[in-house]
């Protein structure tokens, strides 16, 4: 699809232009077309300013990011907490009725 795109924008020369030019002329009038060619030089500006914005998020990202060369350091993990067995006094009574769970 892109390739059609430009093939199409490639083949346009100066009458095809003109041309299209009249064709808008004659749907939007010559009142409209200065309102139609302010909002189509807004969004333009708008667009620029929204990827000049993305080009500098991502020139920040790329400064902030550690370097190859710096050797990485991970936190160490923390030791688990052991928890005293419980002896059998302590333990609950089982209820032999109870419905058993799956996953114990």
């Amino acid at each position: 699809m892109p390739f059609l795109l430009t093939a199409f924008i490639d083949g346009l020369g100066g009458p095809e232009m003109m041309l299209i030019f009249l064709i808008v002329l004659l749907l939007f009038g010559g009142k409209r077309l200065p309102d139609f060619a302010k909002g189509l030089g807004k969004s333009v500006r708008e667009f620029k300013r929204a990827a000049a914005g993305v080009e500098d998020e991502i020139k920040r990202a790329i400064d902030s990011a550690p370097s190859a060369d710096a050797p990485k350091s991970l936190p160490t993990p923390a030791k688990p907490k052991e928890t005293p067995p419980v002896a059998a006094a302590e333990r609950p009574p089982v209820d032999p009725h109870a419905p058993k769970d799956f996953l114990s």
